[in-house]
């Protein structure tokens, strides 16, 4: 694999003939036809005064057209996918904060976001699919006329930037994260090199395409390989089987609520199971509990590969390795990318292995800092380090755990508790399918541990058998003093389980 720098490069990595995007049930778009497409998007762009440097909002399903459009037009633009389930307020707020020149929709679609986008005045560009053409075609329709002049024509280089996206905004107002060609570019080959992956490679993407995780690893790293990502309409639990069916995947990558899901629906489907033919299985966005990472690996006769990312970073910051490399269930593997250190919470000395600290990294594929906001770049930047606010450790061999975010750790009258540690002793209960453990206010203490549970069918537990199992392997604060039994734990739009604001919405607040 050569080494590129911006998206017009790395879409020339793969064979004319070979296919780069699919989908389960039409034939793959080929690398010269997602080539020529680049081109084509890049010029309509331009014709209509949009360049580099201008920003282009993305809202789509999820599909090989939204791959295929993200790719083209991150060519020569700054993409800005946004979640197509945003309502109009949310809509209003982001093309706003983004200063989007332009919104892609799909032919027909007269919801929130055509709607903000009309009254804010912003061109929108209606995305028509290629009827009976290899999955992702499309042509740009609906274009009222010219914009005004941009920046500059052509496709983007390495300095330009390719992606505006938001972070989560749980805790406070939602900073822009501003990724460069060269960023996305560093990423992609981070993570194609860290699964060795090759052209023979087929991805099967389940994971949203409006969030790093789907437009990085899945397709990003895929077509920096040379190698071909199917994707679906989203995930859902019970088509997967069908999909690993058709598209014969060798690899794919999703967050571990879904990892979950497909296991329980994996006894239902045993032929699809049987024919798998899966080289690796990866997770990343939130932690992996290793009672989950070993039945996968048992139900797929794969290795899984945790991997640790975020926006700010492209993506990946850290991986375990492919064997023969060791894997460490509960660790989120070695430094993949960037370098990966752990500085002292209250200031910025860099703390040797074996203690806990803030997690920090620093590399090619790391943003440069958040957009038109300083306050947030002086708190998360020390002395050319990035502080991810995740709290850590490292081993003396370079694996790195994570041991909570710093802002769900819970404080418990100055007891400090990571909910995570609670979550995997929960989860070697035989009733306990889901668990995840929070913060809910205490009038004396501040805070005290909570904890949601989602327990496997036709199973029963109580809140005191649950209490005495954890008391019996965490010291006595550390056990949860109020259990939830739900049948399904709230989740955020990409599919990760939220512990900052989970005990006011499950209501605890």
């Amino acid at each position: 694999m050569s080494d590129f720098n911006c998206m017009v490069e790395l879409l020339a990595q793969g064979a004319d003939g070979a296919p780069a995007i699919g989908a389960p049930d039409c034939p793959a778009m080929s690398y010269a036809a997602l080539r020529n497409l680049a081109v084509d998007v890049v010029a309509t762009l331009n014709g209509i005064g949009v360049g580099r440097g201008d920003r282009v909002a993305i809202v789509l399903p999820n599909g090989p057209e939204m791959a295929a459009a993200f790719v083209s037009v991150a060519a020569g633009a700054v993409t800005a996918p946004l979640n197509p389930a945003y309502r109009a307020d949310e809509f209003d707020f982001y093309l706003d904060d983004l200063g989007a020149k332009a919104l892609i929709v799909a032919q027909g679609d007269d919801g929130a976001a055509r709607e903000v986008a009309e009254r804010r005045g912003i061109e929108i560009l209606e995305l028509v699919p290629d009827g009976g053409g290899p999955a992702g075609g499309f042509s740009l329709a609906g274009i009222a006329g010219e914009l005004g002049g941009h920046r500059a024509s052509g496709f983007a280089g390495a300095d330009d930037l390719a992606m505006i996206l938001h972070t989560s905004g749980t805790t406070s107002r939602p900073k822009m994260v501003p990724l460069s060609q060269a960023n996305i570019c560093a990423s992609a080959t981070h993570i194609a090199r860290t699964l060795a992956l090759t052209a023979d490679d087929r991805c099967l993407n389940i994971m949203p395409l409006f969030h790093i995780h789907g437009l990085i690893a899945a397709v990003l790293a895929s077509l920096a390989a040379g190698a071909a990502v199917h994707c679906t309409p989203g995930f859902n639990a019970l088509r997967f089987f069908q999909w690993l069916d058709a598209v014969e995947p060798t690899w794919y990558t999703a967050v571990p609520t879904m990892h979950q899901a497909i296991l329980a629906r994996a006894p239902r489907n045993p032929d699809s199971v049987a024919g798998a033919r899966l080289r690796l299985a990866r997770s990343s966005s939130s932690s992996l509990p290793p009672q989950v990472m070993a039945e996968l690996e048992a139900t797929f006769n794969c290795p899984v590969i945790e991997a640790y990312g975020m926006t700010e970073a492209a993506h990946q910051m850290a991986s375990n390795p492919l064997p023969p490399g060791e894997r460490r269930p509960g660790s989120v593997g070695l430094a993949a990318g960037p370098e990966v250190a752990i500085l002292a919470v209250d200031g910025g000395d860099r703390l040797p292995p074996g203690q806990i600290g803030e997690v920090a990294i620093r590399g090619p594929n790391v943003t440069s800092g958040y957009l038109e906001n300083a306050e947030a770049n002086a708190a998360a930047f020390t002395d050319g380090w990035f502080r991810t606010g995740d709290q850590g450790v490292l081993d003396a061999a370079g694996y790195l755990t994570i041991t909570g975010r710093l802002k769900e750790i819970i404080n418990r009258g100055g007891e400090k508790i990571s909910p995570r540690e609670v979550d995997e002793v929960l989860l070697d209960h035989p009733a306990v399918a889901q668990a995840v453990t929070f913060a809910m206010p205490h009038e004396r203490l501040g805070e005290e541990v909570a904890a949601a549970v989602v327990l496997n069918a036709g199973a029963e537990a109580a809140d005191a058998e649950l209490r005495d199992f954890v008391g019996q392997r965490l010291a006595d604060f550390k056990v949860p003093r109020k259990f939830l039994f739900l049948d399904e734990i709230p989740k955020g739009a990409t599919g990760k389980l939220q512990r900052i604001g989970l005990a006011e919405k499950l209501g605890l607040g």
